[in-house]
């Protein structure tokens, strides 16, 4: 008699963490396949988490938009910062995105990177805006971030 494979569904959360204006809510609408986060050239335009659900066969991912970190000058400004670290205990997975253009890791970049080291958190690394810069800083850019964390995969 032939034995059915029970079909086994997984479900995760992945959680966009970065600065403000460095792709998180562009990136969310990609990995989504429409646009459910408002997109500006304006700095923090996520205000609260944002979450985009993809439904297959047998999985569901829920990804969550966080508010860019920045430092916050009023009490709007800390929640929303606070809201974005307090994404990442509740997500399986971190996609943290930087920008191609940094020299080395800023102070922005700096904070949520040692909250990533905290959590333990599979984490990928997403670097944005690369056709602004050349490809021998890209690779310096990279290994800077390599030795401070040991991540899952380098976009």
């Amino acid at each position: 008699m032939e034995q059915k494979k029970e079909k086994i569904f997984k479900s995760g959360f992945v959680a966009l963490i970065g600065r403000t204006n460095v792709g998180k809510s562009t990136l969310l609408n990609l990995l989504v396949g429409e646009k459910v986060a408002a997109i500006a050239n304006k700095v923090q335009t996520t205000r609260t988490a944002i979450k985009g659900i993809v439904n297959r066969q047998n999985s569901q991912i829920i990804f969550i938009d966080t508010p860019g970190i920045h430092k916050p000058k009023t009490k709007l400004n800390e929640t929303m910062v606070e809201t974005a670290f307090g994404s990442i205990p509740d997500a399986d997975l971190i996609l943290f995105l930087i920008e191609a253009t940094s020299e080395s890791i800023g102070k922005g970049d700096r904070i949520i990177l040692e909250k990533i080291k905290e959590s333990g958190k599979k984490t990928i690394l997403i670097i944005n805006k690369i056709d602004l810069v050349k490809r021998e800083k890209l690779l310096n850019l990279i290994e800077i971030y390599r030795r401070e964390y040991d991540f899952e995969a380098v976009i």
